[in-house]
């Protein structure tokens, strides 16, 4: 199981990450901006590498986190970088990675808090 901690926590870290580079900053700001834009593209495509990570029996255990969307949105940033739509980056970096941020945090609490707490001890 530690390797799905680590793949979530490495999920975590990018969200928080997209929320530091989208600070302060709107729509408009965000697609004029191309260092932003691929700042931000990274972190949803390694998201999207963990999510693609983590064993298919732990994804349908937490049915609420949109995997296959992250997982799809990597394939796209990989595969077909020349029709990327920064509209859609835009909409999911700012509703969609927020929310995934939080039900990462709410997994890796729930499965995960009593595991760190004997990796402190050893």
């Amino acid at each position: 199981m530690r390797r799905e901690q680590l793949f979530l926590t490495d999920m975590l870290e990018a969200a928080e990450s997209i929320r530091r580079f989208l600070q302060g900053v709107d729509r408009a700001g965000f697609i004029d901006d191309e260092l932003r834009q691929s700042a931000v593209l990274q972190k949803l495509t390694l998201i999207g590498e963990a999510a693609a990570r983590l064993p298919e029996e732990f994804r349908e255990r937490h049915p609420e986190v949109k995997w296959r969307s992250a997982i799809g949105l990597r394939n796209v940033a990989v595969h077909e970088y020349f029709s990327i739509n920064w509209e859609t980056i835009w909409y999911t970096a700012t509703e969609d990675v927020p929310m995934l941020r939080e039900q990462t945090a709410h997994i890796l609490a729930a499965e995960f808090s009593e595991q760190a707490d004997t990796d402190e001890r050893d």
